[in-house]
C-alpha cells in the first residue's frame, strides 16, 4: 500500500497527488502539518532528512522530492504514461525542463505572492507585490508562446503540465487574469487541464492556500 506524507496546500505534494490520480493508484494520505512543525519530528526526519513534504513510501521504497517521486511512479506504474514515449528523447527532455522551470521559476514566485497578499493591506510591500506580479505575467507570456499550436506543453498531457497546474489554479484568486494580453493559448490550456478530474479536484484546496489555509 502506498503512503503519501503530505501537507494538503503544498503545491509540490499536489503534483504527486495529480500523478497518483492520473494513474488511478490507491494510497493512504498521511497529513504532515507544517504549521505545527510536524515535518521536524524525528519520525518524519527518518523518512526525509531535509524535513520536507511530500514523501512517498511504497512498501520498502521511500522517495522524496515531487519530481523524483513522479519519476518513480512512472517507472513503477507506467500506465497511463505521464512522460513522452521512450525514444522521443527531445520531447522527454522538454517535459523535464519545463517541469524544472515550473518548480524553480513559477511555483516559488506565486507562493511568495500568496504570502505577501495574505498580509493585512497596511503591511504589504506593494513594490514586491508588483515585481512578483510582473514575474508571473512574464512566465504566462512564455507559456502562451510555448503552447502555440499545442494542446499541452510536451506533446500529450505530462509532468510538464502537472508542474504548473497547482499554482495556475490560484492565479485568479491573486487577481491575475491568465487570458489577458492575448493569451488565448494559455487560457485554452487551463480549460483543458480543468477537464481532468485529477486537477479539477484541487481547485478548493488551491483557494484555501490563498486564503491562508
Amino acid at each position: 500500500m502506498i503512503k503519501l506524507y503530505d501537507y494538503l496546500i503544498c503545491p509540490y505534494g499536489q503534483k504527486v497527488r495529480i500523478a497518483l490520480a492520473e494513474k488511478a493508484l490507491s494510497y493512504e494520505l498521511v497529513t504532515v502539518d507544517l504549521r505545527l512543525n510536524e515535518h521536524r519530528k524525528p519520525d518524519f526526519l527518518r523518512l526525509n532528512l531535509f524535513g520536507r513534504v511530500p514523501v512517498l513510501v511504497d512498501d520498502d521504497t521511500t522517495v522524496y522530492d515531487s519530481t523524483v517521486i513522479n519519476e518513480y511512479l512512472e517507472d513503477e506504474y507506467p500506465e497511463p504514461p505521464l512522460f513522452p514515449a521512450i525514444g522521443m528523447s527531445a520531447m522527454r527532455a522538454r517535459a523535464r525542463l519545463l517541469e524544472d522551470f515550473a518548480d524553480s521559476s513559477f511555483t516559488p514566485q506565486v507562493g511568495q505572492l500568496i504570502v505577501e497578499v495574505s498580509k493585512p493591506e497596511a503591511e504589504r510591500d506593494q513594490n514586491r507585490v508588483q515585481r512578483l506580479h510582473q514575474t508571473v505575467e512574464r512566465v504566462l507570456d512564455y507559456l502562451n508562446h510555448e503552447l502555440r499550436g499545442n494542446n499541452f506543453l510536451a506533446g500529450d498531457f505530462s509532468v510538464a503540465d502537472i508542474g504548473f497546474a497547482p499554482r495556475m489554479l490560484v492565479l485568479s484568486e491573486l487577481g491575475i487574469d491568465v487570458a489577458a494580453n492575448n493569451r488565448a493559448n494559455i487560457d485554452a490550456w487551463l480549460k483543458r487541464l480543468l477537464e481532468r478530474a485529477s486537477i479539477r479536484n484541487l481547485e478548493g484546496v488551491a483557494a484555501e492556500a490563498v486564503g491562508g489555509g
